[in-house]
């Protein structure tokens, strides 16, 4: 009988093989997007993203944005961004669109690294890694909000944006989305007195002042609405009915850029396609 070694030595050893490779294995020339959890790395071979035309009822933050990430993909100067506001509004979309549109002007200059609220303490050793890189970086945090138990995460995102010993790398710059504008869920659990409140909202607001650009993103009406529906449409070859559209979007309480391609991925189901 052929001795196969120690079992748990095996699985551990199976389990390092499939991991996400650590940040210094990492290939960060070669990819557009990349996951950051606790100092392993997923490669995104591809960002799932619209091209910035499909993106409707948001002109002037498309604007603003794809701008902002173009000059900083050429070396540029170019700000931290803060995109907040309604839910479903393309804030993402828009993020990932106009890195990819960059990338594509751009060949090789930029990435979108993403990184989870539970990694903020990790962001130093994320910024020593891609800093010797010679390529631009935008650092990601989706839906990101706090409450008072989260100071030590909020210490961190400020620190990283401005106020740490060490200035930040001139490759990177961060982005956030959040559905405030003070990067702040406001519990009603909170039972601090009206000066620890009033300080806690000092500490957020600080933290959101830190963004040279804040973009909101608000509920669409309905022409807009009824833009985003024909713009997906259009793209798949699909006829739709706006009372049809509009009374999708009563029924879910909400006019959307979300509620908008839900519904057109409701048409393609009818109409026997893929998308």
């Amino acid at each position: 009988m052929i001795d196969q070694g120690d079992p748990l030595a095996r699985i551990a050893d199976a389990l390092e093989k499939i991991a996400p490779p650590s940040a210094s294995d990492a290939d960060w020339a070669a990819h557009p997007g990349y996951s950051w959890h606790h100092g392993r790395v997923r490669e995104v071979t591809r960002l799932d993203a619209l091209s910035l035309d499909r993106l409707k009822g948001i002109d002037r933050q498309k604007q603003v944005l794809a701008e902002n990430i173009r000059r900083h993909a050429q070396g540029f100067a170019a700000h931290d961004m803060l995109l907040w506001g309604a839910r479903g509004m393309g804030k993402s979309a828009l993020l990932r669109a106009s890195v990819a549109a960059a990338a594509a002007e751009f060949p090789g200059s930029i990435a979108l690294i993403q990184i989870d609220s539970a990694s903020l303490a990790e962001l130093p050793d994320l910024f020593a890694t891609i800093s010797k890189i010679p390529r631009q970086f935008v650092v990601y945090l989706d839906d990101l909000a706090f409450d008072h138990a989260d100071d030590a995460m909020l210490r961190d995102l400020r620190s990283a944006l401005e106020g740490g010993l060490a200035p930040r790398p001139a490759n990177i710059r961060l982005t956030v989305t959040s559905n405030h504008r003070a990067i702040l869920a406001r519990g009603d659990h909170d039972q601090a007195g009206p000066l620890n409140q009033r300080d806690w909202m000092d500490d957020s607001l600080a933290l959101a002042d830190r963004f040279g650009l804040r973009l909101g993103f608000h509920p669409c009406d309905q022409d807009d609405y009824l833009a985003i529906v024909a713009a997906h449409a259009d793209a798949y070859g699909l006829s739709f009915d706006r009372a049809d559209a509009i009374e999708w979007a009563a029924q879910r309480g909400q006019r959307s850029g979300r509620c908008a391609w839900q519904f057109v991925v409701e048409l393609a189901g009818r109409s026997g396609k893929a998308i």
